[in-house]
């Protein structure tokens, strides 16, 4: 039987320490972080943290949840457990946003790709970019074996780039987007190099939006955080 992939639910939250968190002393600065990430360490069954600043401009860090939804009301119960655990430090820590979605099957592909990323894997690459991406109207109204063939590009395009890993994931009616791509990378160059080469392929131009983009850099929670402790 083919290898398909397991319907999970994504959830990317952007924080920004405001004012009132660089007010507190060090050591309060310290036991906040750490209560803080042991109070969403909690949320989901894998929760990882980035560095977002000063990469980007207007959140500091980005937090990767990861949970099972083979159960509908899995979804439910993260998002409330979530809130509980994250609402006793917004006075210092604020959401800036959140995005998500859901894994499923692709539809141009019938195996799982070995470029897939895990989103429980005990290893991340340093670095992850993610975005939103919405395609045009024209697309989805052409035959599945027009799209198919466009595919078909895109895909022999990425396999050029083995060890650039990728996860997509499905917000249809669930938030402004259609899809985000999440991809982790070793090297931000030859990723940048892998996006030069996309843009002259045939399904580019039913690109509707692909932005904001959000690049990050991993490091074990505990260096992360001391960024800012």
């Amino acid at each position: 039987m083919p290898v398909q992939t397991p319907r999970t639910l994504s959830h990317f939250a952007f924080f920004r320490f405001n004012e009132a968190f660089f007010s507190l002393s060090p050591s309060e600065r310290n036991q906040t972080l750490s209560s803080w990430w042991t109070s969403l360490s909690t949320a989901a069954p894998r929760v990882d943290v980035y560095q977002l600043y000063p990469i980007q401009a207007d959140a500091d860090v980005l937090v990767w949840s990861a949970v099972e939804t083979s159960d509908p009301n899995q979804a439910g119960s993260f998002f409330a457990n979530y809130a509980c655990q994250t609402n006793p430090f917004r006075r210092t820590i604020q959401t800036m946003q959140t995005m998500w979605g859901f894994t499923r099957p692709s539809e141009y592909t019938k195996t799982r790709s070995t470029q897939e990323i895990d989103p429980f894997a005990m290893e991340r690459k340093p670095y992850l970019v993610m975005y939103p991406f919405v395609k045009t109207t024209d697309w989805y109204l052409m035959s599945r074996e027009a799209r198919q063939g466009m595919m078909n590009e895109h895909i022999r395009i990425g396999k050029q780039y083995p060890e650039i890993t990728q996860l997509l994931l499905y917000s249809f009616g669930l938030q402004d987007q259609e899809f985000i791509v999440v991809y982790e990378t070793d090297d931000l160059a030859h990723f940048s190099d892998l996006v030069y080469e996309l843009r002259s392929s045939e399904g580019r131009r039913y690109t509707l939006r692909d932005t904001p983009v959000y690049t990050a850099l991993y490091h074990p929670p505990q260096e992360t955080l001391a960024l800012w402790a």
